[in-house]
């Protein structure tokens, strides 16, 4: 076992690929265009201040055009990117010649409500990925469409969610909200009925309590950046997939967290980094990536980690952040060795 610093760890799920910095910042958003630079202008119907590659006809690029409003949109097109513009509104016709959309991408505008008009994205009957990231919505667009899987709202102002926005979304598997002002009232029962839904992103908001009515099926569920002070007692047992969860850059303490409160056995990755933690909270053995970095902690109890140590009684943790705690390598108890026989990297200083 060596001790030294943890790499980025990297991860792909749904056609999704996620980065994380375990030091509390968030690597860019995937780019989900095609290089349009490696083709050349195609012949098919385009709007002629935008570009639609010879290799991909049914996409067409509007990105860094300056725009104030939707150009005229084609039919045939599939796959639209409005990125870098001044968009401010949308008209309730602006659609209508391309209601088999797939894919809408219009991050970095500057969309209003009151600007986006009528039933716009109801309309599109087909639409899989909205993105609406860095604009100014102070509330989540709707109604939308049930065919949608992706939607991404990250970097606005939105502090309000209509209870029915998400409701019937089945093949809702992705929700990015993070960088809003959310809080958990706001929150509380929006999600129910998403039984697809694989991955919530709620980090960089106003969350005090963790909401109510979050779907069970959930895999990756992210809280960082809040200003959570406790999690209630059995919160995290409903989910029964639950792979990565997330709550760094809160206001947890000791008091503030159950017993068994992630002793959950299909849990991968915890991250509990930058709190308020004077002792380890106790894990399931199935646990891999252990990150404490930056709290209070000053103890090591083995029984975090292992109730019972054997040849097949073991901690599955291969990465383990305790850095900027009051601990140092003398602190480290010798059977530690016996229960995190797997680990691969234990930082302590």
């Amino acid at each position: 076992m060596h001790l030294n610093s943890l790499p980025f760890f990297l991860f792909l799920i749904s056609g999704i690929f996620c980065q994380y910095d375990y030091d509390g910042y968030y690597a860019p958003q995937p780019d989900y265009g095609y290089a349009v630079s490696m083709f050349d202008h195609s012949t098919a119907v385009c709007a002629p201040e935008c570009t639609c590659p010879i290799s991909y006809p049914s996409a067409m690029y509007c990105d860094n055009l300056k725009l104030k409003s939707l150009p005229i949109i084609p039919p045939g097109i599939k796959y639209l990117y409005l990125r870098h513009n001044m968009i401010e509104g949308i008209e309730e016709k602006a659609f209508d010649n391309v209601t088999d959309l797939e894919w809408l991408i219009l991050d970095h505008n500057h969309l209003e409500n009151s600007k986006i008009k009528g039933r716009v994205f109801a309309k599109l009957k087909s639409l899989k990925k909205l993105h609406i990231n860095n604009n100014n919505l102070t509330e989540a667009v709707g109604p939308l469409p049930n065919t949608l899987d992706d939607v991404q709202l990250t970097h606005n102002k939105i502090s309000k969610i209509n209870p029915n926005t998400f409701e019937g979304l089945v093949n809702l598997t992705v929700i990015h909200l993070q960088h809003n002002q959310l809080s958990e009232d706001t929150l509380s029962g929006v999600f129910k009925g998403l039984n697809a839904l694989l991955y919530l992103d709620l980090s960089f908001n106003k969350i005090t309590k963790l909401p109510l009515g979050l779907p069970p099926n959930l895999m990756m569920l992210y809280f960082d950046n809040n200003q959570i002070s406790n999690i209630p007692d059995q919160y995290f047992q409903g989910f029964k997939d639950l792979q990565y969860l997330r709550l760094s850059h809160n206001k947890l303490t000791d008091s503030g967290i159950p017993g068994n409160a992630f002793n959950i056995s299909t849990l991968v990755e915890l991250d509990l980094s930058y709190n308020q933690l004077k002792s380890i909270p106790t894990v399931n053995e199935h646990l891999e990536n252990y990150y404490l970095q930056v709290n209070q902690i000053n103890k090591f109890p083995v029984s975090s980690f292992c109730k019972v140590v054997g040849a097949l009684a073991y901690s599955r943790v291969r990465h383990l952040r305790l850095d900027a705690n009051n601990l140092t390598r003398s602190d480290l108890p010798q059977e530690m060795y016996s229960c995190l026989r797997m680990a691969a990297d234990i930082t302590v200083e």
